[in-house]
């Protein structure tokens, strides 16, 4: 039961905030919208700024179907699930993102919680790009600056037609599972990933160290 009514507190939060943004989402719209009592939501969180944090945590943390694998078999396919799962989960927020970005110039302290899960997507992305050059899928050294403009850029583009294909479909006009595809192309072309021909024989290469000292 527990358990249960701090589920139903943050579920209730993110809606709230969704429709009200911080100022609007008061602990006693919360409890009402949860079906608690606000002597309840204090005993769980404490505060309204402990509980609009920790729904931001909540929904900002990567999911299991969002993570990639340690082992690369197949960067594209791996690529392309990974980032399927990301513009979904981007695409069922979007209400609630567009609220709290619309909060950060006033609430600059809600970033941190906010971008957790981007940050922790971003680093498991470049662990990726490193196990994909010891497995062989990068033949040769790439500068440490150049995999995270990669990273950045792929993630970004991702975010951004999550964001956006809705209220700007002239920027986005193939089918999302066309534009993912290319996003993961470019990427690995950008990391000069070899050719899935040459595969097979990957795990015969030796690995140069992924990060060069001369960019």
């Amino acid at each position: 039961m527990i358990d249960d009514h701090r589920h139903r507190i943050l579920q209730a939060a993110a809606r709230v905030y969704t429709l009200h943004g911080w100022r609007g989402a008061t602990t006693r719209r919360i409890a009402e919208e949860a079906g608690v009592n606000e002597v309840t939501l204090f005993r769980h969180f404490g505060s309204k700024d402990a509980l609009l944090e920790q729904m931001m945590r909540d929904l900002a943390a990567q999911k299991d179907q969002m993570r990639l694998p340690d082992v690369p078999q197949n960067p594209e396919r791996e690529l392309i699930a990974w980032a399927k799962a990301h513009h979904s989960e981007t695409c069922g927020k979007r209400p609630l993102i567009r609220q709290m970005m619309s909060d950060f110039e006033e609430r600059p302290d809600l970033v941190p919680c906010a971008v957790e899960g981007p940050h922790s997507a971003m680093s498991q992305l470049r662990r990726y790009v490193s196990q994909l050059h010891a497995g062989g899928f990068i033949a040769n050294a790439v500068a440490s600056s150049e995999v995270d403009a990669a990273v950045t850029m792929f993630m970004g583009a991702v975010f951004a037609d999550g964001m956006n294909r809705d209220v700007m479909p002239i920027m986005f006009t193939q089918p999302i599972d066309d534009t993912l595809r290319a996003y993961v192309r470019i990427f690995l072309r950008g990391l000069h990933a070899l050719p899935e021909a040459v595969w097979p024989l990957a795990e015969l290469q030796v690995s140069a160290p992924l990060t060069s000292s001369s960019e």
